[in-house]
Order: C-alpha cells, then sequence, then structure tokens
C-alpha cells in the first residue's frame, strides 16, 4: 500500500478545457492529516504510517487509552484513524507529528478513492440485481416477484449466495485510476475527475497510485 490521506467528499460539479471540453470533478477536501504513530518491523513486526482526520475537540468522546495514544504524540485528538502500510525505506520519511496535505499529490497522477456508497434501503431483485421481471400485461401478476428459487424434488434447497431481495448499499468501494486535475493547497482541496463512492461529506481515503 503507498501514502494516502483521510478527506470529505464536498461534491461534484465541472470544469472546461482549453478545447471547451467539460470535465466530470469530484471536488475532495483532502487533510490535513497528523502521523500520529510510525509502526516499525521491529516493535510490531511491520512498516506502516498511521495518519489522522478531523479534530475531536469533545475528550469525553472517547476512551482514556485511545486519548492516551494521542497524548503520546502529542497530536490533538482526531475523529479518524487509518494505517498505510509501506515499505521500510518509504515508511522512514514520516514523522510522529507530521502534517501531511493535499500537495502530497501532483495534477495528473492517478490516484484511487476509497469510500462507503450510498444506502438504498431494502430492496427487491429488480433494482438490486438486475432481475427483468415478468410480464407486464395479460393478467401476469408476476411483475417483479423473484420467481422459482429452489425446485421441490432437487435440490429441494435455495442455494447459498442466491440472489435476493435485501438491504442494498453502504458497501465499502474503491475506484482505481481517477486522474488528479487540479491541488487547492490553501482550501485542502483536490479535483478528481470522474465519481467516487459515497454521498456529499461522506469519509473517503486517496491513495497513491503504484505503477
Amino acid at each position: 500500500m503507498s501514502i494516502g490521506l483521510l478527506g470529505k467528499k464536498v461534491g461534484m460539479t465541472q470544469l472546461f478545457t482549453a478545447n471547451g471540453d467539460a470535465v466530470p470533478v469530484t471536488i475532495i477536501e483532502a487533510g490535513p492529516c497528523p502521523v500520529v504513530q510510525r509502526r516499525t518491523v521491529s516493535t510490531n513486526g511491520y512498516e506502516a504510517v498511521q495518519i489522522g482526520y478531523q479534530a475531536e475537540h469533545k475528550a469525553k468522546r472517547m476512551t482514556k487509552a485511545l486519548k492516551g495514544h494521542f497524548d503520546k504524540a502529542t497530536v490533538t485528538p482526531q475523529k479518524h484513524l487509518k494505517e498505510f502500510r509501506l515499505e521500510s525505506e518509504e515508511s522512514s520519511q514520516y514523522t510522529v507529528g507530521q502534517m501531511l496535505t493535499v500537495v502530497l499529490f501532483q495534477p495528473g497522477e492517478k490516484v484511487q478513492v476509497t469510500g462507503i456508497t450510498k444506502g438504498k434501503g431494502f430492496q427487491g431483485g429488480v433494482k438490486r440485481w438486475g432481475y427483468r421481471g415478468g410480464p407486464k400485461t395479460h393478467g401476469s401478476m408476476f411483475h417483479r416477484a423473484p420467481g422459482s428459487i429452489g425446485a421441490s424434488s432437487f435440490p429441494s434447497r435455495v442455494f447459498k449466495g442466491h440472489h435476493m431481495p435485501g438491504r442494498m448499499g453502504t458497501d465499502t468501494l474503491s475506484v482505481k485510476g481517477l486522474k488528479v486535475v487540479q491541488i487547492l493547497p490553501e482550501q485542502n482541496l483536490m479535483l478528481v475527475k470522474g465519481a467516487v463512492p459515497g454521498p456529499a461529506g461522506g469519509l473517503v481515503m486517496i491513495r497513491k497510485r503504484r505503477g
């Protein structure tokens, strides 16, 4: 895994190129993210950098153990924590207390954005799995029902994993290869081409893409 930032999806808009082409972009408020802890092979068995996002000023919302974790790093308590596993050479570039900002990324490079998709609630098979549905006329009475899910004599059961109605959305989803269009360091904003998972205001993780 490569280094990255935590951020918040602000929303979508469009930019216009010099030729007049409209480019759909998502605005992300990325960071600033303080380095809370460095994990090493000698101490923890692996190399990683732990970062935080969004200062939490109400100490009563966290446990004493977590508060002590931030006090040890002399970092303001954060609402969100995330680890990025790195190679030892890359991990050694970061120190506890260091502030990572959106300048970590450059316009033109590709990134991977991970978020939690919008929740759709309980949905039927037509919307959730793309069922075709039954005939719409001639007294069918079979329009959006799931239909047969298991025969009587064989197999006399419903196969595990069979697509059925159920709760849809709220899944962790990563979108790879999104191009960074613009960086606005003063506002901690980055604009990436295309859509990213989740609603406006949702937490997202932005990582550098290797290769």
